[in-house]
């Protein structure tokens, strides 16, 4: 938003803040001075005879609202707040955040390093570092995957040995550093009519031998080679792109002739964003090892 401000608005607002002040203080003195005869009243009367006199302020409201006042001037002085001004103490929202970075990460360093020099299946093995990727998983990831890593509709499951881009613990980790972004274009265009789309939905079915109409099947062989670009002939998928494994009877976005004709029509974009800003890589390493090893016998209790 800065940037739709010109320099302006800094002495603006920075003006308004000190004549703020000033009228607090100028009322206060104003007031201060009124001589008011403690014995007349407003005129307002509840009750018949309870009368609301127009008595001054306590003298301790008035020291602690000339309190409140030179707190605000000291404050100004020294921290943010008077437009761009930056403070005599050199004081940023942003550089004690940065700060308490750099101190969390200076203690996760000592936890994390004896962790740094193992490998996936070893840190598996691990009780510690295992617990610590539990809760890294459960804070960060669990809200796609699901606190048991079993995924749902659209969100992968981890437990399994279905893995889209590749189930090593280093591909694991890059996807977690970096991020996916798989997307499979609509394909109604290339694929032809309504019953040519029907007819390979059918041999895509019949790839993994779910129930399907075998004529069907056969007759959408030959349009299924408009998908054999990312699938396959054979529909085994392709790991470098992110297609799925047509042949295994998992599925991703739902099963069924219904589901697949859907995808063909619409295409799909699935996004894993990308967690290299939200965890550092020591944290990546361990959390990277704890899904690892959910499909490969569980981590270590």
């Amino acid at each position: 938003m800065s940037d739709f401000f010109s320099a302006g608005w800094s002495v603006y607002i920075a003006v308004v803040t000190v004549a703020s002040l000033l009228g607090c203080l100028a009322l206060l003195i104003i007031t201060s001075r009124a001589r008011v005869n403690p014995k007349s009243d407003t005129g307002h009367i509840w009750d018949h005879d309870l009368r609301e006199l127009n008595n001054p302020m306590p003298r301790w409201w008035v020291v602690l609202f000339v309190i409140t006042i030179v707190f605000a001037f000291a404050y100004l002085l020294l921290y943010p707040g008077l437009g761009s001004a930056k403070g005599l103490l050199g004081w940023s929202s942003a550089k004690a955040y940065n700060e308490e970075q750099a101190n969390a990460t200076t203690q996760l360093s000592a936890v994390y390093a004896r962790y740094a020099a193992m490998g996936a299946s070893d840190l598996a093995r691990d009780k510690g570092a295992m617990a610590i990727g539990e809760r890294l998983f459960v804070n960060n990831c669990s809200g796609c995957h699901g606190s048991d890593a079993r995924g749902g509709k659209g969100f992968p499951n981890l437990t399994d040995d279905d893995w889209l881009y590749g189930g090593s613990p280093e591909t694991i980790v890059q996807t977690i550093t970096h991020g996916r972004q798989g997307m499979m274009p609509p394909m109604a265009a290339a694929v032809g009519s309504p019953q040519d789309i029907d007819n390979v939905a059918n041999h895509v079915l019949s790839l993994s031998n779910s129930p399907h109409d075998a004529t069907a099947a056969a007759a959408g062989q030959a349009k299924f080679v408009v998908c054999a670009g990312c699938h396959g002939m054979d529909g085994k998928g392709n790991p470098a792109v992110g297609a799925p494994n047509l042949t295994d009877d998992t599925w991703l976005h739902g099963s069924g002739k219904a589901a697949i004709v859907r995808m063909i029509q619409n295409g799909k974009t699935n996004v894993m964003p990308a967690q290299e800003h939200r965890l550092a890589p020591e944290q990546i390493h361990v959390v990277g090892a704890y899904v690892w090893s959910l499909s490969h016998g569980g981590p270590a209790k």
